[in-house]
């Protein structure tokens, strides 16, 4: 259920093993045929943002071509990753959309062969809110992005949001209750880092505790039961706060600090 991050993906090796991918892709007879992919999740988040420096897999839309499946078998053994360490199983779940590739960038082409488009800003954002995982890097994922837009000049704002979500998946319906919250609330928050802080720690908690629930009683996690057990055993038997309830808090913070700051100034003003 949980992934095994016994080897990690950075910048650097993505791209390593990018270049050699686009070599055996040449060797086995595709040097004629070039072939595209497109990087999602947490590589497309680390070749294009700064706050994250790893993931433990490479989430694409693969070409269905016979020997670049072989090529990244290659790559595979070549390196010694794991099986699937470059594998398109997000396209089963629900944050698949088949406009991805008319909302993603070129990246680089490797060798004249491969080309490497990615999904960034708003789209990433509507991706992570429709998978909405408290366990992986999800919701921290999002403020990252948000607080890296920001820094940049370049903001994200909710209407951009809601066109990406309208974009991938025909609007809101889909989305759960909790994620349409959590975005709303992130957005009106003031300290991205503070709040990035809280939320990656929750996943990072929430994580280990699923290990130790799968650990304890095997075979019973499933994806139906997921969300009942983080929100039934992880945040009531643990007693800890759900992600949206701590960023409530967070943001009561901020209001009350603001409400000090601005009796100070009225008070110096006198």
């Amino acid at each position: 259920m949980l992934s095994d991050d016994s080897k990690v993906f950075t910048k650097d090796n993505i791209n390593l093993f990018f270049r050699d991918l686009s070599k055996e892709y040449k060797r086995l007879g595709g040097k004629n045929t070039p072939v595209e992919i497109i990087l999602i999740g947490g590589a497309a988040i680390i070749e294009s943002y700064g706050f994250r420096e790893m993931t433990t897999d490479i989430d694409a839309v693969l070409p269905d071509v016979s020997i670049m499946k072989e090529a990244i078998n290659r790559v595979g053994d070549m390196h010694d990753l794991p099986n699937g360490w470059l594998n398109a199983d997000f396209m089963k779940t629900a944050s698949w959309s088949p406009k991805l590739r008319q909302y993603s960038v070129a990246y680089r082409t490797f060798n004249q062969v491969l080309n490497v488009r990615m999904i960034t800003g708003e789209y990433l954002i509507a991706m992570k809110l429709r998978s909405g995982r408290q366990y992986k890097n999800d919701l921290s994922d999002i403020i990252g992005i948000l607080a890296e837009q920001k820094r940049m000049g370049n903001p994200i704002s909710m209407e951009q949001i809601q066109l990406a979500v309208t974009n991938l998946y025909g609007g809101w319906d889909d989305f759960s209750e909790e994620a349409k919250q959590y975005i709303q609330q992130i957005l009106s928050i003031a300290d991205y880092q503070k709040a990035y802080e809280t939320v990656r720690n929750s996943e990072i908690q929430t994580s280990i505790s699923l290990v130790q629930f799968q650990e304890a009683y095997p075979g019973i996690l499933s994806q139906d039961n997921l969300h009942s057990v983080i929100e039934n055993v992880v945040q009531r038997k643990e007693k800890r706060s759900s992600v949206l309830q701590q960023l409530q808090e967070l943001k009561a913070s901020e209001e009350k600090s603001k409400k000090k700051n601005t009796k100070a100034q009225d008070e110096t003003s006198l």
